[in-house]
């Protein structure tokens, strides 16, 4: 059943409409506390901050492509419109898992503008499904086996910065035993909505990785901490 489809439409289109018309008013004045890319992109954690084993990858992430809110096969959502980004990734790769931090920051001219791109991304994350089973995959470049993955969305008030996060946990079926752990931060303070996406993925393990709530809680308290 779809019966969420029509009320999820509706906020996205009414998230749009504040949108084209934030910052056109005549009686909106420069907010003193806005914040800048610059200053976004300095407070982004760097790999040696965050452990001697993790390294940027090879090719950039693409600064227009979010990470996956619901999981399983479903798309990423859309970029929201009329914002600046600022992006940066990592990982930490070893012999029975792995870590990986992704870090976007959108920058938008005002508080409402930002208010918008967040409502919008909230719309999707409240229509995730709270449980997906995909069956195993098999294509040319990669292949998975089937797994179940539980979605969550709560909400997140972090050093001033308040939103939502989605934490998913994913696993495998158990003739291919492992998991996947997954928080999507999305948190907004004044003119700039960050979305920090933490995973960590283990093999031959059945329960999800230890630290997680912790981890993730940390990574993103330490951005907005810089930031204030």
């Amino acid at each position: 059943m779809f019966v969420t489809a029509r009320p999820l439409r509706l906020a996205v289109v009414a998230a749009l409409a504040v949108l084209a018309v934030a910052g056109c008013s005549d009686d909106d004045k420069p907010d003193a506390g806005r914040i800048d890319v610059t200053t976004m992109r300095g407070a982004f954690l760097q790999a040696s901050e965050i452990g001697p084993t993790w390294t940027a990858p090879d090719t950039s992430a693409d600064p227009q492509q979010m990470a996956s809110f619901c999981g399983g096969t479903t798309a990423a959502p859309a970029l929201p419109p009329g914002a600046d980004t600022v992006t940066s990734s990592f990982a930490d790769e070893g012999e029975t898992g792995a870590q990986t931090l992704e870090q976007l920051a959108l920058v938008y001219p005002d508080d409402k503008a930002a208010g918008a791109g967040q409502s919008l991304l909230r719309a999707v994350a409240d229509g995730c499904a709270p449980t997906l089973t995909v069956p195993a995959q098999v294509t040319s470049d990669k292949s998975e086996p089937a797994y179940t993955e539980t979605v969550e969305v709560r909400e997140l008030d972090e050093g001033g910065w308040s939103g939502f996060v989605l934490v998913r946990h994913k696993s495998y079926e158990k003739t291919h035993p492992g998991t996947a752990d997954t928080a999507v931060a999305v948190v907004t303070s004044r003119n700039v909505v960050l979305v920090d996406t933490y995973a960590i993925y283990q093999l031959n393990k059945s329960e999800p990785a230890a630290g997680f709530e912790t981890d993730w809680k940390k990574l993103v308290g330490s951005v907005v901490q810089r930031v204030g």
